[in-house]
């Protein structure tokens, strides 16, 4: 077996333009990559028929996140809190996490203020514009 390295992580979005714009400019992330899949390729590889994918992968620091709005849209899994079953969360690092707090759009819906937490450090939660879970650490 080939040693695995983790690529990406993608996150569905229900609107691909606004997502682009929320990752890059409140994440400071880059836009390295943008294409569409069609039935014939995403379709079959997610078995689901029909379907077309439009993509964006972003980078920060060596870190790829895939957004993708897919057509048709599927139903609904977000959860409503972070610790139910299935919940996932993106973790980023800034130095200075009161400072990137601060600075957090409107739409970002934190879970709390930065955190200090048992093992040295703050953490914040908060929610994308389709209520995905992301957290920043300081480190």
């Amino acid at each position: 077996m080939s040693d695995l390295a983790i690529h990406h992580v993608g996150i569905v979005v229900s609107d691909l333009e606004e997502a682009v714009a929320f990752y890059r400019d409140t994440l400071g992330l880059s836009v390295a990559d943008e294409f569409t899949l069609s039935p014939d390729g995403i379709g079959t590889a997610i078995g689901v028929e029909g379907v077309t994918g439009d993509f964006v992968h972003l980078e920060g620091n060596g870190a790829r996140v895939e957004l993708i709005e897919y057509d048709p849209t599927g139903s609904d899994s977000r959860a409503d809190t972070i610790n139910g079953l299935g919940a996932k969360h993106v973790g980023f690092a800034v130095e200075d996490i009161q400072e990137f707090y601060e600075k957090l759009p409107d739409d970002a819906e934190p879970l709390s203020s930065p955190q200090p937490v048992e093992t040295g450090t703050s953490i914040v939660f908060f929610r994308d514009p389709d209520g995905n879970f992301l957290e920043v650490v300081e480190a």
